[in-house]
């Protein structure tokens, strides 16, 4: 483990509190307040229009919050301290296409003094670039790993990616997760990445953090949030609602939702007690609980302990 690692192991990397943007009337971010601590790599997720990217460019001081704030392992966002030690790259990569590799990633050394152009170099050879190739005719990948090159030397402590990998194949996709993870790992370094790749968080992330209607509906450790949740499973012809038109049995539980399928009724809750043995009960998928919480608004959100700050009034898994 690098020093970076351990001197960061156990801190906030980030702590965002109340944190809105409004434009006009309309707030595209609202009240996100949560920690994240170093070391992981969180996956942001929720639909579009939902203020991840706002949050993002908050984060790395591009864009100013009209309530609450942020802050980079304990500076302010947009401060000078806080830049130093965040760096951003958006979905539109921000690459010269007439520019070779190599003066790309020259650009990057002029531009920032704690640049570390052995790591940004080795990370482009790892993908098989020639430094001499122009960006311009590099593939969609390959371009995504000189990017993230340029991210990386930069020796960042916090990197936030906005959609970094929707434009890949599956293939490339993969090489370049397990390339970003394996420097993640090495150096200690806090991802928090925005991605529309649902199936595949649980491969990419060890923390979630989701956002809906402008804001925060769940935040934490990633084995936490599925550990807390239930799928109940029984055949429909044997399911009872009371008389608030609730299926019984669920009564003591948070239900996120129900679905009834091939004559089998199924529920995601959060469990508040003994579940009735009329259940089958099994452990969800990070898939089955970021796609209930974005298509069910009505449960309250979920801040895990390691994300809750105090004075929040968020649930806290427990």
């Amino acid at each position: 483990m690098s020093a970076t690692a351990v001197q960061n192991k156990g801190r906030t990397a980030l702590e965002v509190t109340g944190l809105g943007r409004r434009y006009g009337r309309r707030w595209v971010l609202r009240d996100a307040t949560f920690r994240l601590p170093a070391g992981r790599v969180c996956g942001l997720v929720g639909p579009n229009g939902a203020g991840k990217t706002t949050m993002l460019e908050i984060i790395a001081g591009l864009r100013t919050a009209s309530a609450g704030e942020a802050r980079v392992f304990g500076e302010p966002a947009g401060g000078a301290e806080a830049r130093r030690r965040v760096a951003f790259l958006p979905q539109e990569k921000p690459l010269f296409p007439r520019f070779t590799v190599a003066e790309t990633l020259r650009v990057g050394r002029e531009l920032n003094p704690y640049w570390d152009q052995a790591l940004a170099e080795d990370f482009v050879r790892a993908g098989s670039i020639d430094l001499d190739a122009k960006v311009g005719r590099l593939s969609g990948g390959q371009r995504t790993r000189v990017a993230l090159a340029v991210a990386l030397g930069k020796r960042p402590d916090l990197v936030l990616l906005d959609e970094p990998l929707a434009d890949l194949d599956p293939l490339v996709r993969r090489q370049t997760v397990t390339a970003l993870l394996g420097e993640v790992a090495e150096r200690g370094i806090t991802v928090l990445l925005s991605s529309h790749l649902v199936a595949e968080l649980d491969t990419l992330c060890d923390y979630l953090l989701l956002v809906a209607e402008g804001g925060l509906r769940l935040a934490g450790d990633v084995d936490e949030l599925i550990s807390v949740h239930s799928v109940l499973s029984a055949p429909t012809d044997r399911t009872r609602t009371g008389p608030d038109g609730r299926l019984a049995g669920l009564e003591h539980h948070t239900v996120v939702e129900t679905h009834t399928e091939h004559h089998h009724t199924t529920a995601l809750v959060r469990p508040g007690g003994p579940v009735d043995p009329f259940w089958d009960e099994t452990p969800p998928t990070l898939e089955e609980i970021v796609l209930a919480y974005l298509q069910q608004s009505s449960p309250p959100p979920l801040i895990s302990p390691d994300s809750h700050v105090p004075g929040a009034g968020s649930e806290a898994a427990q």
